[in-house]
Order: C-alpha cells, then sequence, then structure tokens
C-alpha cells in the first residue's frame, strides 16, 4: 500500500514538473518574441502628428465598434479619433480602412467609414478592405490589391507593432501612428491575445502565409 501511495505521489510530481516546464517554455517564448517585435519597431511608431511624416495613405485596422455588453468598443473609438486627428494634421491624404465584413450582419470597414464621414472625413478620401480579417491580411492587400508600398498604420501600439513587424517583411515602408490606448480589466483580455499574435505573425513569416483572398487591384486615386 505504501510503495502504491509512493508511485502515484512520484507520477503526481513528474507531471507536475512537465506542466510546468511546458508553461514555463510557452512564456518564456512569449516574452522573447514580444520584446523583440518591441525593440525592432520602436522607431516607426509616433504618438503625435507632429513629428510623424507624411504618406499619401493610413491604413486604420478595424476592430469591432461594440463589445459583447453593446456598449461602444473604445478600441475602435480611439482609431477613428486617431484617423481623424492624422487626417485633419495633414499627414495622411487617404484612409484605407481594413476589417472584417464574413458576415452580412457584420461590416467592420463601413461603421468606420460612416464615423469617419460624421467627424468630416469626406467619402471620397475614404477607401474600404472588407477582407482584412486579420492583421497580416491587411497589411499584405494593402500592397498587392491597393498597390500602397509606404503608409501610415493606425491603432493602439501593441497592435501597431505587430503590423509594423509584418509590413517590414513584405518590403513595405511604413510608420505607426498610436490611438490611445485602453487600460483597466476590459483590456486584459485583449493584450493577452495579442502577445499570442505576435507569436503567430512570427509563425505566418516562417512558414511564408498569405492572405486567403486578394482579388483584383483597386486604385486609390
Amino acid at each position: 500500500m505504501k510503495m502504491k501511495n509512493f508511485k502515484i505521489r512520484l507520477n503526481r510530481n513528474f507531471l507536475f514538473k512537465i506542466v510546468s516546464l511546458f508553461i514555463g517554455s510557452i512564456l518564456i517564448v512569449l516574452s522573447v518574441v514580444n520584446v523583440y517585435i518591441s525593440v525592432s519597431t520602436s522607431d516607426k511608431l509616433y504618438d503625435d502628428t507632429a513629428s510623424i511624416p507624411y504618406n499619401k495613405v493610413g491604413l486604420l485596422l478595424g476592430t469591432a465598434k461594440h463589445m459583447n455588453n453593446n456598449a461602444l468598443n473604445p478600441y475602435y473609438q480611439f482609431r477613428v479619433d486617431a484617423a481623424v486627428e492624422l487626417y485633419k494634421a495633414g499627414k495622411i491624404e487617404f484612409i484605407l480602412v481594413s476589417g472584417d465584413n464574413s458576415l452580412k450582419t457584420y461590416n467592420e470597414p463601413l461603421k468606420f467609414k460612416e464615423d469617419l464621414m460624421k467627424e468630416g472625413i469626406p467619402e471620397n478620401k475614404i477607401y474600404l478592405d472588407y477582407a482584412g480579417f486579420r492583421t497580416l491580411a491587411s497589411v499584405v492587400r494593402a500592397k498587392k490589391v491597393f498597390g500602397i508600398n509606404k503608409l501610415t498604420i493606425i491603432s493602439q501600439k501593441s497592435h501597431n507593432e505587430r503590423a509594423l513587424f509584418l509590413a517590414k517583411h513584405f518590403n513595405i515602408e511604413a510608420v505607426g501612428f498610436n490611438a490611445q490606448n485602453v487600460y483597466g480589466k476590459n483590456s486584459i483580455r485583449t493584450r493577452i491575445r495579442g502577445s499570442f499574435a505576435k507569436v503567430k505573425a512570427v509563425l505566418d513569416i516562417i512558414f511564408n502565409v498569405e492572405p486567403k483572398y486578394l482579388g483584383e487591384p483597386i486604385k486609390i486615386k
């Protein structure tokens, strides 16, 4: 009986060590990748319109307008505010909104367009990319579909870092304009998801992942 209990404890200890090693390895990879991407893109990020260089097109990365409780998503609102600020400062001429429109009842780009126009952005200055299902697709389609090789990416800082990292790999000359960040308990899940998304971005590059949809070229003019 004592021997049996000893074996059970031994198996539990062994399993605990394996699980701990696995979790520890994941945390190390997350930390290394996130630090590397942050450091490698730091010189391309801007927080104010005074210092950011002019680019013809600003790539506004999409997100849902409302959260699960139907409250306005602050990430969304702050991105709208940032795009409007850039445009009115004369630092971009056109806004390419890239987001998810996978369902007829869900249209991120159109929501952004409506709110940008409410803030005084002319309709002919706004272009919509309905197949920006993820950041990789938004960045690559900006080049391969809309013919943009130089642009300003608009989102929160962590998201901009990931987008800039991908843009560099695809030979796109880009800078990032940081929308106001979101803090508090509602942002924790987004931050965790963003950390894993940076690892996914590295894997996408390693395995040469391309957007699922491209399509006919669209010229911004």
